[in-house]
């Protein structure tokens, strides 16, 4: 909840309710968790619920946000330990990981590899997201590893059907990997 000024004493009580409330439900449900649910687990009306948060994007967005940042800094973290070509595959290898290992990220982590400029790509978990994929992508480009034409938010939607495919299949780490392997061969430059 954005505001100007601090919440109440109570307010912020039912906040952080609501955030527990859904951490479980979507872990539990995933991102079609009850909104109705979460708001009874937690112990407030669904009123309650639409004023901190008015959508189920918004709910998921702050339910998540640490994890989303964390894929960011790993983003730059592997960025400094390996060639950017590498740096590029392992860290969508770990975005698919837990893309499919947290339920609800999937429907979050959709926000970004939407059209550039609407209204679901501009949220603050989309734009790490899409920050860390354009640096590798432009690091990978810069040291030859990616072919120069490729658009960021192209590799970003591309790793995002790969984890997709995987949780269709029922299939594992190991499979991820191979796939995003396939993936980055007909991506490398000449």
């Amino acid at each position: 909840m954005t505001q100007g000024r601090p919440m109440r004493a109570d307010a912020r009580r039912n906040y952080e309710r609501l955030l527990k409330a859904a951490a479980e439900a979507f872990a539990e449900h995933g991102e079609n968790a009850s909104l109705d649910d979460i708001a009874k687990r937690a112990g407030v009306g669904s009123g309650t619920l639409y004023r901190h948060f008015p959508t189920r994007q918004a709910l998921l967005e702050v339910a998540y946000v640490d994890r989303i940042e964390a894929l960011g800094a790993r983003a730059d973290e592997l960025a400094e330990e390996r060639p950017p070509g590498e740096a590029l595959m392992e860290w969508l290898y770990e975005l698919a990981v837990r893309t499919l290992q947290v339920r609800g990220m999937k429907a979050l982590l959709s926000s970004a590899v939407t059209e550039p400029g609407s209204a679901a790509a501009l949220t603050a978990c989309g734009s790490v997201v899409k920050g860390a994929t354009t640096r590798l992508v432009e690091a990978a480009q810069a040291a030859g590893a990616l072919r120069g034409d490729v658009e960021p938010i192209e590799v970003l939607r591309l790793a995002h059907g790969v984890a997709s495919a995987a949780e269709l299949a029922g299939v594992g780490e190991r499979e991820i990997r191979r796939y995003l392997g396939l993936l980055t061969e007909g991506l490398r430059a000449g």
